[in-house]
Order: structure tokens, then sequence, then C-alpha cells
């Protein structure tokens, strides 16, 4: 098997001093994406960079404490991606260091494992926006890597697709993450027929959790302890890699972030 955890940090060096770093030793995974690392990797302890046996590639933001992805791996890449580059001709957010992408790629067979941090437009109008923005960058850019490459997007993609995603799903149908507008571009990645065609490899396995699936809990109202939460953490694959996923499972005994990590289990190498 190959083991493949995503995880919103929400910090990596608070979630560093919650345990992270020893269930990792302990979970024996292939490769982990993480997203919002909040620190630049120029200010990151060495000890954060490579850690249970999985080597650190990194896409920090150019503002100190924000947002910023990774991916750990204990197998050496072919190639490493960092940002959009020209597949974001705006250049919005690469300086927001949103993307990193490891490929793994061997003759007739060209693979790639992402780590993505889509913005979130809950704290006003004018990230909601730039929220759009991004989701209009970013699947076009999937549709062509489609067309290239097996690959599994792993990350946080601020948005609860269906209404078992989350707890109170009449209560947020006008909040980000639950808009129409979201949730029709997500029904449209995973359109078996459009451009994308992209798996939800967690709902390929688990179709119709609700309680169990949530990935995300606010820190106000007792959200948490009442699970009230939702599912915006994905492993978006292509169908062929997707085929191959055996089990997932999301952790919730410890906790290292106001998110929990997604883990799955897939039967192919690198």
């Amino acid at each position: 098997m190959f083991r493949l955890v995503s995880l919103n940090l929400n910090g990596i060096r608070s979630a560093a001093t919650k345990g992270l770093i020893p269930w990792t030793e302990g979970h024996a995974a292939d490769c982990m994406g993480v997203q919002e690392l909040k620190v630049h990797v120029d200010d990151m302890p060495a000890p954060l960079k490579s850690f249970a046996g999985m080597n650190g590639h990194f896409h920090h933001a150019e503002k100190k404490g924000y947002s910023g992805v990774g991916l750990y791996t204990r197998h050496e890449p072919s190639d490493v991606i960092v940002g959009l580059g020209e597949h974001d001709s705006s250049g919005e957010f690469d300086p927001e260091g949103r993307y990193v992408e490891l490929r793994f790629d061997k003759p007739g067979r060209p693979l790639s494992i992402i780590s993505c941090y889509f913005p979130s437009g809950s704290s006003s109008e004018e990230r909601q926006e730039a929220k759009f923005r991004f989701l209009d960058v970013i699947e076009p850019h999937l549709a062509r890597l489609r067309g290239q490459r097996e690959f599994i997007l792993m990350g946080d993609v601020n948005i609860a697709h269906r209404e078992a995603d989350l707890k109170n799903w009449k209560g947020n149908l006008k909040n980000s993450g639950f808009l129409p507008e979201e949730r029709a571009w997500m029904t449209r990645l995973l359109d078996p027929a459009g451009n994308t065609r992209l798996v939800d490899v967690y709902r390929a396995l688990h179709p119709d959790t609700t309680d169990e699936c949530y990935t995300w809990w606010s820190n106000r109202g007792q959200a948490r302890a009442k699970n009230v939460g939702w599912r915006i953490d994905y492993h978006l694959a292509t169908p062929g890699l997707a085929e191959t996923a055996r089990q997932a499972a999301v952790y919730k005994e410890q906790w290292f972030s106001d998110h929990a990590p997604l883990t799955i289990d897939y039967d192919f190498s690198v």
C-alpha cells in the first residue's frame, strides 16, 4: 500500500507542539501533503523540514505567517514543481504559497502528487472574489494536467460539496464554503463527462458517511465537542489512481490543528 495523508496544519510550528512528529513517525505515511504552514521556509526549524523518514518540499507565502503548502515524501521525486507559474497568468496566487507538485515519472507512467491550499472566502467579499478567481485558474490547470498524467491532489479545498459534507448545511447555504457557485464548481470538477473528470476518493470509498466524514471544525461554539464539522479536505484523483484506493480514514483521536488528517491507502507504488 502507498499511504497518502493530507492535513491543514494551521501553523506547522503550532502543530509540532501538539505531537505532529511522533504521530507521523508512527503512522508510516509514504507521502504527506500539508497546508497552512504559516512560516517562511528560511525560518522553519530544521526538524520540521524533514521527519518520519520523509523529506519536505515547500511553497511558502511571501507574507510572513501566512498560507504555505508542503509535501513530505520518503521517495525521491523525479521533479518538483513549486507554484502554478505560467498557469496563473495573473500572478495573483503564487505569492500566497498555494501549490506544490512532486512528480514520480517512470517510462510510460507520468505521475504527480500535489498539495494545494484553496483560498478561504469567509473573511470578506474581496477574499470570496479572490477564491472564485482561484477556482477559475486551477480548473483549467487540472484539466491540462489530467490530459498529460495521472495525479492525486491533496488539500484543503475550502468547499463542502454535498449536504452530507457538513453538519449545519441549511444554515450555511449563503456562506462561503457552501455557496451554490462553489458546489457547482466541485460538481463540474467531478463530472465523469467533464474536462477534468476527477474523483473524490473519500466519497468513492464512503459514499454515505455524514458525521464521521468531517475534517474541519470552527473554534467557536464548541463545534468540535458537538461535532458540528465540515468536510473540506480532499484527495482528488484521476480515475486510474482513484481505482487503486483501498481504505480511507479521518483521524480524530489527537488534535494537531482545527483540521483532522485524512489518510487514504492506495494500491500502487512510485
